[in-house]
């Protein structure tokens, strides 16, 4: 049975658009698990750039673009990444019982609502969490793991060379893990503080931004994964005719040069970033044979989500970001971040 509309939960709201002061925390309305849902008891939730983009309005996307952004309630709760446990079953549930871990990227882009210590999930975007993770660890997973799965993976060959920038980022250091799985030549380019970091994922070789420009030393790439937007003519001209550019973020480049280029843009299916419980499943595996690594840069109390936003436009990232919501027990494995 579902829990009574009654209770009430603490959890980070949204009234207005703004900075990250206004974020927050307060009691609201627990929420109930619906047909084809699980009511999970949050233990941690993934900050990603999604979360604070959102809360500011979307100030970096061009008018032309605005159209495509799907409308926010008001007050609303951020955040889609959750790792948990499930409290409750809806009707018709039979993939999870309560008592079960799992941990998954929840209705995304309408609103997963993860920075709480309660939030109803569909099955179909929810997966055991891997068994090799705590919590902290696997909310750090859903939405990086599954941009990286899901617009370069799929469409990776083992005898290609790409280039991720923004290589030790959230979606960045799955992004170099996953190539490296499918066989490929991986060139990684962040700030040179991350250079160890990212030669330990694997990377064939580093380049420093703030001290080489890639244009200079790079040429003929099969194919492009940005992470960072802005600016993206550069990063064109560094694909051979017939490569492929893939932006995580919407920036300025010329689709005349990538046309004239023969440069694909985007992925080979053209689909956005969606959910999926059969993906997490199997990067699931992936982590639990050792094959993928997680990396988080900074833990913040739920309470201090503000704190995490602040840290995230900061930029610079080393892995991700996570907001903690219970404290866990010892994990069975030394934690790889440190504590805020």
């Amino acid at each position: 049975m579902s829990t009574r509309t009654s209770e009430t939960m603490k959890a980070i709201q949204v009234y207005t658009e703004g900075d990250p002061e206004v974020l927050v925390y307060e009691d609201v309305p627990r929420p109930t698990a619906g047909p084809g849902e699980v009511l999970i008891r949050v233990y941690a939730a993934g900050v990603n750039p999604a979360d604070w983009r959102a809360r500011a309005g979307f100030p970096d996307v061009p008018e032309k673009f605005r159209h495509a952004i799907p409308p926010i309630p008001r007050p609303s709760i951020p955040g889609f990444d959750v790792s948990g446990i499930v409290e409750a079953v809806g009707p018709g549930v039979t993939e999870f019982r309560e008592g079960d871990a799992v941990y998954g990227m929840v209705r995304f882009p309408h609103g997963g609502k993860s920075y709480a210590e309660y939030t109803r999930a569909p099955v179909t975007d929810l997966a055991r969490k891997p068994v090799t993770l705590d919590h902290l660890q696997a909310a750090a997973v859903p939405m990086a793991a599954l941009t990286a799965w899901q617009m370069l993976y799929l469409d990776l060959e083992a005898s290609q060379t790409v280039l991720i920038n923004g290589a030790a980022g959230g979606v960045g250091h799955f992004a170099v893990q996953l190539a490296k799985l499918k066989g490929a030549r991986v060139i990684g380019v962040a700030s040179g503080r991350h250079a160890a970091f990212l030669r330990e994922l694997g990377v064939d070789q580093f380049i420093d931004y703030t001290v080489t420009p890639i244009e200079q030393v790079i040429h003929d790439i099969d194919v492009v994964f940005d992470t960072v937007g802005g600016e993206n003519n550069r990063l064109l001209s560094i694909l051979k005719r017939g490569g492929r550019f893939v932006p995580i973020n919407i920036g300025n480049y010329s689709t005349e040069h990538a046309a004239l280029a023969g440069i694909t843009i985007g992925t080979s299916h053209h689909q956005a970033l969606q959910s999926s419980s059969v993906q997490l499943a199997e990067i699931g595996k992936l982590i639990d044979t050792g094959q993928v690594h997680v990396v988080i840069d900074t833990v913040v109390p739920l309470a201090e989500a503000r704190k995490a936003h602040e840290r995230g436009e900061a930029g610079h990232i080393h892995g991700k970001i996570v907001l903690r919501v219970v404290e866990e027990g010892r994990c069975s494995r030394p934690p790889a971040y440190p504590l805020a």
